[in-house]
């Protein structure tokens, strides 16, 4: 066998052939791949926020399973329900105010569909979400009156008519 060069040493400090399926989460990286949630100088940033993601729909999940443990006809469990689901619905993670059936769905991919990058390729302002991460990075998308740069902003269904191109 040959010596290997000093690019190939160095590569192989670098990456652990042994382990490395298990460094990162596949499902993650096919999110990410998907959403365009992905720049070479910023690929830790990005991983912190689908972490935070999916925290965030485990912590809903944790609710909608504990409130779901209470009785059906208690004043707590329905007035709670209500302020959940109400609170889901303005954000725009569920569809309707219907019930806590649909809250427990919530997960990473419903945060990512929020997101100003994927709303705009979604209502066709551009032809791909890497485009559409360009042209608000570059400053040419508006909410109502503020500037926005960043491609993660997540958009309420409020604002979603606010959106200006």
């Amino acid at each position: 066998m040959r010596e290997l060069k000093f690019h190939e040493k160095k590569l192989l400090k670098k990456v652990d052939f042994v382990n490395w399926k298990n460094e990162e989460n596949v499902r993650e990286v096919k999110i990410m791949r998907r959403y365009h949630i992905q720049k070479r100088e910023d690929i830790k940033m990005y991983i912190r926020i689908l972490y935070r993601y999916n925290k965030i729909a485990g912590t809903i999940r944790k609710l909608v399973n504990k409130l779901k443990q209470l009785n059906p006809s208690d004043t707590y469990r329905i007035k709670k329900t209500k302020d959940l689901v109400e609170k889901l619905h303005n954000i725009g993670l569920i569809k309707t105010q219907s019930n806590l059936a649909e809250c427990d769905k919530v997960g990473i991919s419903t945060f990512c569909r929020r997101r100003l990058s994927y709303l705009l390729f979604k209502n066709k302002y551009c032809e791909t979400v890497k485009e559409a991460v360009t042209f608000i990075e570059q400053g040419q998308v508006k909410i109502g009156t503020e500037l926005v740069t960043d491609p993660a902003f997540l958009v309420t269904r409020y604002d979603i008519d606010k959106v200006d191109h």
